[in-house]
């Protein structure tokens, strides 16, 4: 009897020590995924079409990530509702590293803005990296009266309301940017959203529109044609050739407003991936090479950990959020 409750026991406890084992196996699964992982080619997706800014440092990235990974990252666009077909589609991809995205700020706006987005960019994706920042610039008709950020509010104040405003769309950083400069100088000024940015500077230089939100680069070169005027920076970080463009810090203390492209994987990717990937993009943006062809695309390179990335855009949501509720901005 005493030998059969030994036996039992011992039973036991090697069935106990078999379950135990396995939480160890279950625990270093993802680990052993993540060595092996990427052992096919990777998918970038990008929400805009090519030729854009998102979709060339996109490029410049897949370009550069090729050989760490040692596969090739296929740059897929899927536009449409300002980038969101594209992170919705992102969001419901398999967690497997395989599908990540260059994502801008619009997906963390869209869903304050837009009670149709169904994902919540904080829950719906795993953040990678940060990558750059797009600098952007308020130019004006040659016949506008103001040569700098301070004549720009100056005359702004002069006359509530008599100017417009042109940007590539409600909800986008270059819309909520002026946005948060009104609120910031007590100006009025009324927007006119554009279905993207190609019409704006022609407009502009027509005189269609007074004044215009376009990205540094596309506002610089019609500047320095003398076709328009650029009045300032909404960012301190400077492009070259901006050097002698003044910055609205210059008037509201601490203003500063970019647009952050950022890369994403589904929620529930492994964590050893993200942080692999997240270590290689760090790396390959290490590089003096890269961040000049980023600048000559009209960015600065900006890289963040997926901690810190996690961080910022919990920041930037909670900074636009604000902004929108108070100035009743909606997507219609």
């Amino acid at each position: 009897m005493k030998d059969q409750i030994i036996s039992q026991d011992m039973q036991l406890t090697r069935r106990d020590l078999c379950k135990l084992a396995t939480l160890p196996a279950l625990a270093s699964l993802q680990s052993a995924y993540a060595q092996v992982w990427p052992n096919k080619p990777l998918r970038l997706i990008v929400g805009y079409s090519p030729g854009g800014a998102v979709d060339a440092m996109a490029r410049l990235l897949a370009a550069r990530l090729a050989e760490p990974l040692g596969q090739q990252v296929v740059v897929e666009n899927r536009t449409g509702a300002a980038g969101m077909i594209a992170a919705d589609a992102v969001a419901k991809s398999a967690p497997d590293g395989y599908t990540l995205m260059l994502a801008d700020s619009s997906v963390l706006i869209a869903r304050l803005i837009n009670p149709k987005v169904t994902f919540d960019p904080t829950t719906a994706f795993a953040p990678v990296a940060g990558a750059f920042y797009t600098p952007l610039m308020v130019v004006a008709h040659n016949d506008f009266p103001a040569t700098d950020a301070k004549t720009l509010v100056q005359a702004l104040k002069a006359k509530p309301g008599k100017y417009s405003y042109a940007t590539s769309g409600v909800g986008t950083v270059h819309h909520l940017g002026f946005e948060l400069l009104k609120t910031s100088t007590g100006t009025f000024v009324v927007h006119i959203p554009y279905r993207g940015a190609a019409q704006i500077v022609p407009d502009v230089i027509s005189g269609q529109v007074p004044l215009g939100v376009v990205s540094a680069t596309a506002g610089l070169a019609q500047a320095k044609a003398g076709k328009l005027k650029a009045l300032a920076l909404l960012s301190p970080t400077r492009l070259p050739g901006t050097e002698g463009i003044s910055v609205l810090s210059d008037v509201v203390p601490n203003f500063n407003v970019a647009p952050y492209l950022f890369a994403v994987l589904p929620a529930g990717t492994p964590v050893d991936i993200v942080n692999k990937l997240s270590e290689t993009i760090r790396s390959v943006m290490a590089v003096d090479d890269l961040a000049q062809t980023a600048l000559r695309q009209g960015a600065v390179r900006g890289y963040a950990t997926s901690a810190q990335l996690s961080r910022d855009m919990a920041q930037e949501i909670a900074r636009w959020s604000r902004l929108i509720r108070e100035q009743k901005i909606t997507a219609d």
